[in-house]
């Protein structure tokens, strides 16, 4: 997705009350060279990041974004971003985003240079990808060992499990064996046993007519998709819930998606070659819920 507008972000304390943070943002080149080389987002991927959906030039969710990089920026001891320059920095993006269609905004906060000045932060705009088929005709998964245990999280914090962090290394190459595998996306499981999430994505499955994603106690990214989303089915009436999933269940669901901030809701057509029914109705009235406007 090329570049339309980015922003960099000057530091302000958590606490800075503004009003107005008009004068810590500068704007610059999106294809023009911008980072050190003594930048760790890039030297080592030490930093974390949002990707904030945006449909006809509004961005959704955006306070569920900023609360979770903050919640990210505590996990990785990176100092507390101040949600409302962060805000202003975002209502600033999306005037730049397609005012028709879908867009993606970024959210980048890096440790900062080696040696230098600390932390860096800035904010991208770029068009969507399209993501009809996705979302019309489902994604084929299968389930990749994460390499870990469902307490790891609870024994090792230093694994940053559960924080959306820059080093997306094992993400991307969870994809590519999937695509090696004929499948279009991956399910990360424990090595005992249990349902994580997908590399980009959150997983919703339905058993019995209940709604249900893994429980974000095994360090998976809590999505603001999915919240979204179980919010609007309760709305409906639909019962939802977080459980602690045996990867044997996902053979015994009704339907299942992969969600996310820009592909939105995804209908899994099958499991490790195990084929899942497609609800093509509930999965419409999905995206047709998280097309519209979302604050």
């Amino acid at each position: 997705m090329a570049l339309r507008f980015a922003l960099v972000i000057e530091p302000v304390g958590p606490e800075d009350e503004g009003p107005d943070f008009a004068g810590t943002f500068r704007t610059i080149d999106p294809s023009a060279p911008a980072l050190s080389v003594g930048e760790l987002s890039t030297q080592r991927g030490d930093g974390i990041f949002e990707s904030i959906g945006v449909v006809d030039g509004h961005p959704q969710e955006t306070q569920a974004h900023l609360e979770r990089l903050a919640h990210s920026a505590g996990i990785c001891d990176l100092p507390a971003p101040n949600l409302e320059q962060w805000r202003q920095a975002v209502t600033i993006a999306a005037t730049h985003a397609p005012q028709q269609g879908e867009g993606v905004i970024k959210l980048i906060l890096s440790r900062g240079v080696e040696h230098g000045p600390a932390p860096t932060a800035w904010v991208t705009v770029a068009a969507a990808a399209d993501n009809t088929s996705a979302r019309e005709r489902g994604v084929r998964v299968v389930t990749l060992d994460r390499g870990y245990g469902i307490d790891t999280p609870a024994t090792a914090p230093w694994l940053l499990l559960g924080a959306k962090t820059l080093s997306y290394a094992v993400n991307m190459a969870a994809l590519r064996e999937a695509r090696r595998r004929g499948a279009d996306d991956a399910v990360f499981v424990t090595s005992d046993g249990f349902v994580l999430e997908a590399p980009t994505a959150s997983l919703i499955a339905r058993i019995d007519g209940r709604f249900v994603t893994p429980a974000p106690n095994g360090g998976i990214l809590h999505g603001t998709t999915q919240l979204s989303l179980f919010a609007h089915l309760e709305s409906e009436g639909f019962e939802t819930g977080y459980a602690t999933l045996p990867t044997r269940s996902l053979r015994e669901a009704d339907a299942a998606w992969l969600v996310s901030s820009v592909r939105l809701a995804a209908p899994i057509t099958a499991i490790d070659d195990f084929e899942l029914a497609v609800d093509a109705g509930l999965t419409a009235s999905f995206n047709r819920y998280l097309l519209s406007p979302r604050d």
